[in-house]
């Protein structure tokens, strides 16, 4: 609808799909994790306590994502499929490991969201396309945080958004995502920061290191909600913030 009232898209026809399937708006959940439907409302991914148990940070990022008017009809699978770099939702599925059963008249395949970006609103989607579930994988104890920063209200779009999933003992880190948004064209993970923190135990130098590898890592966009110099700054710091805030149980965010 944006992209109509920019002048950007001039369809002749559209096709609502409310009516559809009841599957295509519901969210279940099995041993393998959470199933939800690509026409699922934000809202209704916001209040579910499946979603809250099983994935409490997509949970915690509604409270921030836009306002509950938009939350009331914006859907996971639009979201998603528009591929707008400052949306809160792609980094946190993302970092989360979650996947995307696509549709076709070729029929079904699997797709990580990891993989759908390509550029600046740009994916991998074909024209004849569409997303139908998203499925997020047990996180098993897994801690997680999201952390953005915004130059207006809570709720406005991020200058940069970081969402971070990390498996830890006393002595090391086993596993860890984080995910970069909006200072990027494309929601993107920071490999060279989590292969700093893999296999090491978290302190402060650590914790430098793996943020001066994700600025070295990403090419920054400059845009009305900061310039690139900026954005790289926040990056920088927030790195640090959003690990740290995955380790302690407040960090969910």
């Amino acid at each position: 609808m944006l992209m109509m009232k920019a002048g950007v898209f001039r369809p002749a026809k559209l096709v609502s799909l409310r009516k559809i399937e009841s599957d295509y708006t519901a969210i279940t959940v099995d041993a393998r994790g959470l199933t939800i439907g690509a026409m699922t409302t934000l809202s209704d991914i916001e209040q579910s306590e499946d979603v809250r148990a099983h994935a409490p940070l997509i949970t915690q990022t509604m409270l921030t994502l836009s306002n509950v008017r938009v939350r009331n009809v914006a859907t996971v699978g639009g979201a998603l499929a528009h591929g707008d770099p400052h949306m809160d939702l792609p980094p946190v599925l993302m970092a989360l490991d979650a996947s995307m059963t696509l549709v076709g008249p070729k029929g079904e395949r699997t797709l990580p969201v990891a993989d759908l970006f390509t550029g600046y609103y740009e994916t991998v989607l074909a024209l004849n396309e569409l997303i139908a579930f998203v499925h997020v994988p047990a996180q098993n104890g897994k801690q997680a945080a999201y952390m953005k920063v915004t130059t207006g209200a809570v709720d406005d779009w991020p200058a940069l958004g970081i969402a971070v999933v990390i498996v830890s003992d006393a002595d090391a880190v086993r596993s860890v995502r984080i995910v970069a948004s909006a200072a990027t064209d494309k929601a993107t993970r920071l490999t060279s920061a989590e292969a700093a923190l893999k296999g090491n135990r978290i302190d402060d130098k650590l914790l430098k290191r793996a943020a001066e590898a994700a600025v070295e890592e990403v090419e920054f966009v400059s845009d009305m909600r900061g310039s690139a110099p900026y954005k790289r700054e926040l990056m920088r710091v927030y790195v640090q913030r959003a690990v740290r805030a995955a380790l302690n149980e407040s960090g969910e965010r």
